[in-house]
């Protein structure tokens, strides 16, 4: 049985932490922690989908505000575990992002998608009806 449900706990936070890693590989149990209560103080939601009690994809965003997209649903996180991808799973979870963001009243749900993931972006335009609308840019310091 598939159900959506908010992680709210430590033990859920670590629940999810292993499908995360999938798109975060970088992380560590101790800097998920870390990053995570930081994130969560600035407004970080995390959710994930559940089939038969077992994760299989995590979404997690935050409500904003800024002059380009008024009030939003800014999407950081959304992956499916590998061996469950194709199911729809991370369409589930967008379109229950999309449900709140109605209700919330928001303008846009944004997202960025690294640029070598041609399939999420295909996923998000063709599927999704995600617009492709501006470059994403960074400098390490």
């Amino acid at each position: 049985m598939e159900q959506i449900k908010k992680l709210v706990t430590e033990a859920d936070w670590f629940s999810a932490f292993n499908v995360l890693k999938e798109l975060r590989t970088d992380l560590t149990e101790e800097s998920y922690l870390s990053i995570l209560t930081e994130m969560q103080s600035d407004g970080y939601e995390m959710y994930a989908m559940y089939n038969n009690e077992k994760i299989v994809a995590v979404i997690g965003f935050s409500w904003r505000i800024n002059f380009y997209n008024k009030r939003h649903i800014y999407v950081y996180d959304l992956v499916t575990a590998k061996e469950e991808r194709s199911k729809g799973y991370g369409e589930t979870l967008l379109s229950y992002v999309e449900k709140l963001a109605i209700e919330g009243e928001a303008n846009y749900i944004a997202l960025e998608s690294g640029i070598q993931r041609i399939e999420a972006h295909r996923f998000y335009e063709e599927k999704l009806n995600f617009d492709k609308f501006c470059f994403s840019f960074r400098k390490e310091i």
